[in-house]
């Protein structure tokens, strides 16, 4: 009894007692649940959508895969009748990024996926997708945020009672130690982000420039009359993933996955937290991918009564153009 009860015990605490591989799965089973990780990774995502994607079948020798960055044409110039046009070369600059691995694994025993009531593997492949969606927007976001532009959000002009003036955008931080708490997302920031990109002649997403927020920060929006909800403009299902709505033709995507800091405001001992967002324009990063996620298993091991799958790629990221992407810091 008592060797029962202590057998419970270890597998209720630890249900795969492996730390190692895998059982063979067929080539159907490695397409089926590897399609099963992206749909369950889609929900997650919203930085990636928006970078510049490259696929190669191989890479260059060092594990690089190059992008293409073209400069802008120079000023063009009223005709001559009978005079040949004359003709500009083309500049651009290559971009590399390098790739490396990426992967996680989780194990299971034999004796846990006849034991359960639960499909233990869709459930595993489940987790697997959310993992790596995870894992892949913050790579992202981590991306861009290599970026040099930074912005800091303005003070409530009457910050004792947090109201802003009619037309009185506040007052705006000079510095990350001016974050003292009350330094809030608000559309005068929004302008103020859009300028920037605009004087550098960053192009746009389409129509819009596209900002990623925190929910702290997409709810100071919402108190704002310039807020649009995103079912006021756009039909169900035409936009994009966490899209929330714009202001100043930006597109806002709400997302957790916002970097937090922790910050002592003031040069003092006053703790605070700073949101990070990230407004960007066209070709601001690129995804380069040598191989896309897919399901891989460990093999057989002892005898089959271990099971593993983890999720393997082999991507990398990198910032394109730099003037592309501005980071606004709040709290």
């Amino acid at each position: 009894m008592a060797n029962a009860i202590t057998g419970s015990t270890q597998l209720s605490a630890s249900p795969t007692a492996y730390s190692g591989t895998n059982v063979q799965l067929s080539s159907a089973i490695q397409t089926i649940w590897s399609k099963e990780i992206l749909f369950q990774a889609m929900p997650i995502l919203r930085f990636e959508q928006f970078a510049v994607k490259k696929t190669e079948l191989g890479v260059q020798p060092g594990l690089t895969i190059n992008f293409m960055r073209y400069n802008n044409l120079g000023a063009a110039s009223q005709l001559t009748e009978g005079v040949r046009m004359e003709t500009h070369s083309l500049s651009a600059a290559q971009y590399s990024i390098t790739v490396h691995e990426h992967g996680y694994a989780v194990a299971v025993s034999e004796m846990l996926l006849n034991a359960s009531f639960d499909d233990i593997m869709a459930s595993a492949s489940r987790l697997l997708g959310r993992n790596m969606a995870l894992y892949l927007d913050v790579s992202a976001r981590d991306t861009l945020l290599l970026a040099t532009s930074v912005l800091y959000g303005y003070t409530p002009s009457n910050s004792a009672t947090g109201q802003w003036g009619q037309y009185n955008p506040g007052t705006v931080a000079a510095s990350r130690n001016d974050l003292d708490g009350a330094v809030l997302m608000s559309p005068a920031l929004v302008k103020d982000a859009v300028e920037t990109l605009a004087t550098k002649n960053v192009p746009r997403l389409g129509d819009t420039y596209v900002a990623f927020v925190d929910p702290h920060q997409s709810r100071d929006l919402r108190d704002w009359p310039e807020w649009i909800e995103v079912s006021k403009y756009a039909a169900p299902g035409n936009f994009m993933l966490g899209e929330i709505g714009r202001i100043n033709d930006v597109v806002f995507i709400e997302t957790t996955q916002i970097n937090q800091l922790s910050v002592n405001y003031g040069g003092g001992s006053n703790a605070g937290i700073v949101h990070q967002a990230i407004f960007l324009g066209d070709n601001a990063f690129g995804h380069a991918i040598s191989l896309p996620v897919e399901l891989r298993d460990g093999g057989v091991l002892d005898f089959g009564r271990e099971h593993a799958l983890a999720w393997y790629s082999i991507w990398g990221w990198g910032l394109i153009t730099d003037q592309s992407v501005v980071i606004a810091e709040t709290n």
